[in-house]
């Protein structure tokens, strides 16, 4: 007899070794003992049946995934199937299935979806592979019952499938624009920047002038903590905030006029300014094109920081199709004399990705707004629509314009107007020669740009006052001459 000291896990005790085990160990029971013989019994019946897969590497969108089940076993093979499992594992759905007894393979997906090919008995293929592939599938072996022939014993594996995506879209704005140019005051400006596309999330990180930016990481406040304001989220970020020397102040207001507008300064030479707009271009017979006036920046020293604080964060926010939106923010006070014409870029990596991908945005400044007028020739009763048409340089963030007439108020009554557009709606005869200025500005700088309106006569609306008038006429001759009439036969009475 074969002596067994010790059975180890999941292994089968040699019916010769029984009495050497009651022997030994003397623990054994004549029930203990009917069940090994059984269990020996029904393994030399039934066979064995191991099933292994071998773990995936993680994938990304669009590539070839190959999923193979192997199986060992003395059995005869009944068939294999694949499912794909979801919601957690409490469903299972077939993909594909090999019958052993008839030697056929079929997809159990639709026809428009049928994306799966047999390489093997036990091998599927899954060629351009998607997000939604992303999870768990096993692999379920039957084989024949030995002592039967007609039940089938089954053993499963199991596999997850990672899919990677890399980000397909990023994009980098302002927060809070458009805004006013402050001279007064220290700014907070705020660049986010969203990746979207990424499975898992990629990482985000800013670069400024091609040298990456080391940062202070904070926390972005909850809903409850903000409120509902966007006031109190702009609390939370860090400004600096310093009381603002009188003597500045002063000096600063010296330089408005008495409409609160910062008057020309003695180096500029309204000649010069003049002589280029008639090099330029002459003006149209309807409108006179005033030149761009530019608005000297004047900062209190305490806005001026060579070394400022960068504050980052970042959110993610999950999506339907198990990709994830990346936000990225950068905060840090403005100085608007070092930050013009600064660059700044936004890289994200991502383990799908051989480079990182990259948007770039160049601060600056507004300058010489292009406005264009219709009609070219505007008459008495006419609409008219003042729109800027760009600039000369590429602005960032977006501007804010707002529309004044100089010396008076608009043609509905209102100081101001925001917008890209101005329209005015059947102008007068008392509108022609007014001067229309627009203020176009964002937290980098400031510029004013002037067009006069000329308006012309209107032939038709002439003939259609003159009608009434005439009519009018007519009226007050027959009521004089029906009161003529009523004294004559009042006094013939008397």
């Amino acid at each position: 007899m074969v002596g067994i000291t010790q059975p180890t896990p999941r292994e089968h005790v040699n019916a010769h070794g029984v009495w050497d085990l009651f022997r030994n160990m003397g623990k054994m029971t004549v029930f203990s003992l009917c069940l090994l013989l059984c269990a020996d019994l029904l393994d030399l019946a039934v066979g064995y049946l191991t099933v292994t897969i071998e773990p995936l590497p993680p994938v990304v969108v669009g590539e070839t995934v190959t999923l193979k089940c192997n199986f060992k076993t003395d059995g005869r093979l009944r068939e294999i199937v694949w499912y794909r499992v979801t919601d957690g594992g409490t469903i299972k759905q077939k993909i594909f299935t090999y019958d052993a007894m008839f030697n056929t393979n079929y997809s159990h997906m639709e026809d428009y979806r049928r994306r799966e090919d047999l390489v093997y008995q036990s091998t599927v293929r899954l060629p351009e592979v998607r997000i939604s592939d992303n999870g768990p599938y096993e692999c379920h072996v039957g084989i024949y019952d030995r002592a039967t022939r007609e039940k089938v014993v089954l053993a499963s594996g199991n596999v997850f499938l990672t899919v990677m995506s890399p980000p397909n879209n990023i994009s980098v704005v302002a927060e809070n624009t458009p805004a006013p140019f402050s001279r007064y005051q220290a700014q907070n400006l705020t660049l986010l920047c969203t990746a979207k596309g990424g499975k898992p999330a990629p990482s985000v990180y800013f670069k400024r002038d091609g040298e990456l930016i080391e940062v202070i990481s904070y926390t972005m406040p909850t809903a409850s903590e903000t409120g509902t304001g966007s006031a109190s989220f702009r609390g939370a970020r860090p400004l600096i905030s310093r009381d603002m020397d009188e003597t500045k102040l002063q000096r600063s207001l010296s330089l408005l006029d008495p409409e609160g507008r910062l008057s020309r300064l003695h180096t500029e030479s309204p000649q010069h300014y003049h002589s280029q707009s008639q090099q330029a271009s002459e003006p149209s017979p309807a409108t006179e094109v005033i030149p761009e006036t530019v608005v000297s920046r004047e900062f209190p020293r305490w806005v001026h920081s060579t070394d400022p604080l960068y504050y980052f964060s970042h959110t993610h926010v999950p999506q339907s199709d198990g990709s994830v939106v990346v936000q990225a923010r950068l905060t840090w006070t403005l100085n608007p004399q070092l930050d013009n014409d600064a660059l700044f870029s936004c890289e994200v990596k991502h383990a799908a990705l051989s480079m990182p991908m990259q948007t770039e945005v160049t601060l600056s400044a507004p300058k010489g707004p292009k406005l264009l007028m219709t009609p070219t020739r505007a008459k008495v009763g006419d609409t008219v629509r003042i729109v800027v048409q760009g600039f000369q340089n590429e602005v960032f963030p977006e501007p804010l314009f707002t529309w004044t007439r100089v010396g008076g108020r608009l043609l509905d009554g209102s100081a101001d107007k925001e917008g890209r557009e101005l329209i005015l709606e059947r102008v007068p005869a008392e509108l022609n020669g007014s001067m229309y200025r627009c203020t176009a500005q964002n937290p980098l700088g400031s510029t004013d740009t002037h067009t006069r309106l000329i308006v012309f006569e209107n032939p038709s609306m002439m003939k259609n006052t003159q009608n009434p008038n005439n009519g009018a006429g007519h009226l007050e001759v027959v009521g004089l001459t029906w009161m003529t009439l009523v004294l004559t036969v009042t006094a013939g009475l008397t």
